[in-house]
């Protein structure tokens, strides 16, 4: 079995990232996320789905001109090549587990929409 604790990985922004590709080569990757009020990810696609646990907060996401809030239990599918994005809308800290079907992390950022704009998306 291979084990590592969250707090070895590396923390890049507001997200421990664990790359599938460097661990045992997993086929996934994850972010373990911390994002303060007003934090998040602005809009962006990936070539592969996307599992969305949110742990603890609120957040407004975007997931192609939908938008929509979520709180602590949802989990949310983003199917690949689907524009989408968050903002924690919260008082205190969104975390939230982000499981990508992809060893490693491909991330397209795109430039913002209305509804993007409209959502408040960073």
């Amino acid at each position: 079995m291979y084990s590592i604790r969250k707090t070895d990985l590396p923390l890049i922004g507001s997200s421990y990232n664990f790359v599938g590709a460097d661990h045992e080569n997993v086929a996934v990757s994850v972010y373990l996320l911390e994002a303060q009020p007003g934090r998040g990810a602005p809009l962006h696609l990936h070539e592969y789905d996307e599992i969305v646990v949110v742990q603890e907060g609120r957040s407004r996401f975007v997931v192609g001109d939908e938008v929509r809030e979520a709180v602590t239990g949802d989990i949310l599918v983003v199917k690949a090549h689907t524009p989408h994005g968050f903002v924690n809308i919260g008082d205190q800290a969104l975390k939230q587990v982000d499981i990508h079907v992809s060893p490693r992390f491909q991330q397209q950022n795109l430039a913002p929409t209305e509804v993007s704009i409209k959502a408040g998306l960073p």
